[in-house]
């Protein structure tokens, strides 16, 4: 694949010569799987672009994109790069989203965003003319009912004008429901990306590839869609709700399809290995997967065994569970294992190897004082590469202070041994008592492990001490039986265990810990626990209990 094409120019080959071949394979819930063909995919995708072109959105306009799972939502963001518009897809309004806060983001989103349009369905229409009016800017809104088929006039197309630097598509944080990080992302760095990372996997035509992943996410919207369509490699497709509410599914999907990848974060394996039923596995088999591959948070070892044993019945190969680290501002992946292997750090021995840079990346670790570290000591990662983005779109300021020495400063913690990426965690998360730094996620991961406790459904965070004079470590547990919250001797009791295990295993000796019921927690738009939310959540309760 040349990196001198569009993506709506591989868009025209795909429709000329694999009409029929089916791309996607889109699982609905209660409704029949639908199969789209090449074919089916740019014929919606022509039609949401002539939509475009009523609109009056012009080349290069951003097209703000919020659907829900299903035909519509790939017509839409298609439709945007034939046209040869910007498409940027956020998450809809859901129940784990504060309404107040998701309107207050969407509407600081169009102010910087300028978007010329916003594509969305009957029942968001409201809420997004709602949000254009607040932030005074001219954005179209255009209400997808049902697809439209149109035979594409590729010659009259915007997007078969795109030049190689032009910019493709945006990708927003997944830490908010967009705000004002735009991650621009050009043709060129998508397929510098796919051409690097495509035989880091191994990837062939022959492969499938499995998703429960949201589109807003770049796991989701790079590795099981963009990549799966550019490369020509069929891809099932599923809510992630629908996986949410029975994890089951994911699997059953692999065992039809024969699925051979799949992009889980590290919070999946134990969840799906805790939450799938044996009778949901009558029939199942995994042997097809070449990998699971663990993505988007630190990897831990105990989540890739548990996922082994609970699996190896069903034909799952420990050597099927790989590993990587990847960020929107680099496309996706920076690195890439093929294996997943532990090292017995200074901080513990819970982390994998997240694998070796990719062919046309670099990486480097970087101390305070912005001195490059060596072997096995921790400090920022910093990357450069040519999949890189072409900064933040309209925030001039916030990618200059991005970038030190033309490396992207990635605000992650880690570091290198024997040529591989072990990531600790996030510098802002950073807990320092009495001069010691603490990882959140190692404190969480093992406050997990302990029975009654809702595995990944765990925040860490440091609350300043003044009489000590030091962060003192906080830990919040959502608990798995309801009944254990509303007893308060039960409650203490879970928190005791919490408490023994985590001081035990690790260099905490950790005092406060508070059980909590089910979705107490507060999460990101991509499923994460946000731990500055649910620290301001935290500090909120203490106060009421102490007036």
């Amino acid at each position: 694949m040349s990196d001198l094409l569009s993506m709506a120019a591989v868009l025209e080959g795909h429709y000329r010569i694999r009409h029929e071949r089916t791309a996607i394979h889109m699982l609905l819930g209660r409704q029949p799987d639908q199969p789209i063909t090449y074919g089916r995919l740019i014929d919606g995708a022509a039609g949401v672009a002539a939509e475009l072109v009523r609109a009056g959105v012009g080349r290069a306009e951003v097209v703000v994109i919020i659907l829900p799972h299903g035909e519509l939502l790939v017509d839409a963001f298609w439709g945007a790069v034939m046209h040869g518009a910007i498409p940027s897809i956020l998450p809809p309004l859901t129940e784990k989203l504060s309404p107040e806060k998701y309107r207050r983001d969407l509407a600081a989103l169009i102010g910087v965003t300028h978007p010329a349009a916003i594509v969305t369905f009957p029942d968001f229409e409201n809420e997004a003319r709602a949000a254009v009016d607040v932030s005074g800017r001219a954005s179209a809104v255009i209400v997808l009912h049902e697809p439209r088929f149109v035979e594409p006039e590729f010659r009259v197309l915007g997007g078969m004008r795109a030049q190689v630097d032009d910019i493709a598509l945006l990708q927003h944080s997944s830490g908010t429901t967009g705000l004002q990080k735009g991650v621009a992302l050009s043709h060129s760095a998508i397929f510098h990306q796919l051409q690097a990372y495509a035989p880091a996997i191994g990837l062939s035509p022959n492969d499938t590839i499995v998703s429960w992943l949201p589109l807003y996410h770049d796991m989701g919207l790079i590795a099981s869609f963009v990549m799966p369509v550019l490369r020509r490699v069929p891809v099932v497709m599923m809510s992630p709700f629908d996986w949410v509410r029975a994890p089951a599914k994911l699997l059953q999907a692999i065992s039809a399809h024969k699925g051979t990848l799949c992009w889980l974060p590290n919070f999946a394996y134990p969840f799906i290995a805790t939450r799938v039923r044996d009778r949901d596995l009558v029939g199942v088999d995994l042997s097809s997967m070449r990998a699971f591959v663990n993505c988007s948070e630190p990897c831990y070892r105990h989540a890739h065994a548990q996922f082994a044993q609970r699996f190896a019945n069903y034909g799952l190969r420990a050597d099927a569970l790989h590993t990587s680290y990847a960020m929107a501002e680099n496309t996706f992946a920076v690195t890439q294992s093929l294996r997943a292997p532990a090292f017995a750090a200074s901080d513990g021995e819970l982390h994998l190897s997240c694998g070796r840079p990719l062919a046309n990346v670099q990486l480097r670790v970087l101390g305070p004082d912005e001195r490059e570290l060596g072997e096995g000591e921790t400090g920022e990662i910093v990357v450069r590469s040519d999949c890189m983005l072409s900064g933040y779109y309209h925030r001039d300021e916030l990618t200059a202070q991005a970038f030190v020495d033309g490396h992207y400063r990635t605000g992650d913690l880690g570091y290198l041994h024997e040529g591989e990426l072990y990531v600790t965690g996030r510098r802002k998360d950073l807990i320092i008592v009495g001069g010691k730094n603490v990882y959140p996620n190692d404190l969480e991961q093992l406050a997990g492990e302990v029975a009654g406790v809702h595995a990944g459904r765990v925040a860490a965070f440091g609350v300043f001490d003044a009489e000590q004079g030091t962060e003192e470590v906080v830990i919040v547990a959502e608990a798995e039986d309801l009944r254990v919250v509303g007893d308060a001797a039960a409650a203490e009791l879970l928190a005791d265990h919490v408490r023994a295990h985590v001081t035990k295993n690790s260099d905490v000796a950790v005092r406060i810990v508070q059980i909590v019921p089910e979705k107490w927690l507060i999460k990101t738009s991509s499923g994460k626990v946000s731990r500055g939310a649910c620290r301001e959540k935290w500090a909120e309760s203490q106060s009421r209990e102490s007036e």
